[in-house]
């Protein structure tokens, strides 16, 4: 059975760091796309970052030049590095990464992981 878990959430200073990771378990897999939305109380999940199996990476602006993303195919795992954090990037962390399956491609989702700044 795969499964993505997520973790590395946690309180956190305006201006401190946190490191997010988004681990894939199972067998009979192959890691695509693996992405981070981001869900505010009141507010539509958004997309801030993703990255594809070449690399290939993009940002929502509002988290640009603070945040990286970046993956580790051995492992199975990707990672969002959070810098810089700013009150406004409280939210519930969701990994999500596209896995191919015996040829079948399928989403996953991670059950989400609490990001809160404050000082």
């Amino acid at each position: 059975q795969v499964q993505l878990v997520d973790s590395g959430g946690g309180l956190v200073q305006p201006g401190g760091s946190l490191r997010l990771s988004c681990a894939a378990s199972g067998s009979g897999f192959r890691m695509h796309t693996v992405g981070w939305y981001r869900q505010a109380p009141g507010k539509q999940r958004e997309l801030v970052a993703h990255i594809n199996n070449s690399g290939s990476t993009n940002y929502a602006d509002s988290v640009k030049d603070r945040f990286t993303i970046s993956r580790d195919n051995t492992k199975n795992t990707g990672y969002l590095q959070m810098n810089s954090l700013k009150p406004e990037d409280t939210a519930v962390y969701y990994c999500n990464a596209i896995l191919e399956i015996f040829g079948v491609f399928r989403s996953y989702w991670g059950q989400g992981t609490q990001v809160t700044v404050s000082s």
